[in-house]
């Protein structure tokens, strides 16, 4: 009897990340990551321009379904967007995410929360805000500072969720 698995062709991550990019073209969809673990287990990340829907995921994922084939390829398959704890990835994330508050992880040096002002593919900018003792003046004043942040420097960057009502 032959052994299953042997039978069964590995999928490859570079595959479904151009069979997803092609689905999407046209489309503000994106793909944040792709990962293939072991048994053709497939993971997709979706993000959106706008806002990803539970729509956009499942379009994709039928898309996918639809083009890979089970009896060759035996695989299981999960396209979902990334959760509020997942950090930004990708430059269209953070220009998505320009005029959200978020909370950088720098390299070697501690967390900040700012502002995100603007972003490159090499850098980020934040404005952060603090009350601060200004020379010759009693009461603490705000006051508003941006800094730029090299991608490579920091370990990740999360947008913050803010439950202010207006």
């Amino acid at each position: 009897m032959q052994n299953r698995d042997s039978t069964i062709a590995v999928i490859q991550e570079s595959t479904i990340r151009q069979l997803a990019k092609a689905f999407l073209e046209g489309t503000p969809g994106f793909i944040v990551d792709v990962r293939v673990g072991e048994g053709n287990s497939i993971s997709v990340l979706l993000d959106d321009d706008d806002s990803t829907n539970i729509t956009s995921c499942i379009a994709l994922s039928k898309h996918l379904e639809d083009v890979l084939d089970r009896d060759v390829e035996d695989f299981s398959l999960d396209v979902s967007s990334p959760g509020l704890d997942q950090p930004l990835k990708m430059q269209r994330q953070f220009q998505k995410n320009i005029g959200r508050e978020v909370q950088l992880k720098v390299s070697n040096a501690g967390k900040i929360e700012g502002e995100l002002v603007s972003a490159t593919e090499e850098t980020v900018t934040i404005k952060t805000r603090e009350k601060m003792r200004i020379e010759g003046r009693k009461a603490r004043e705000w006051v508003e500072e941006e800094s730029t942040y090299v991608l490579s420097d920091l370990d990740w960057t999360k947008v913050q969720v803010s439950f202010k009502q207006n």
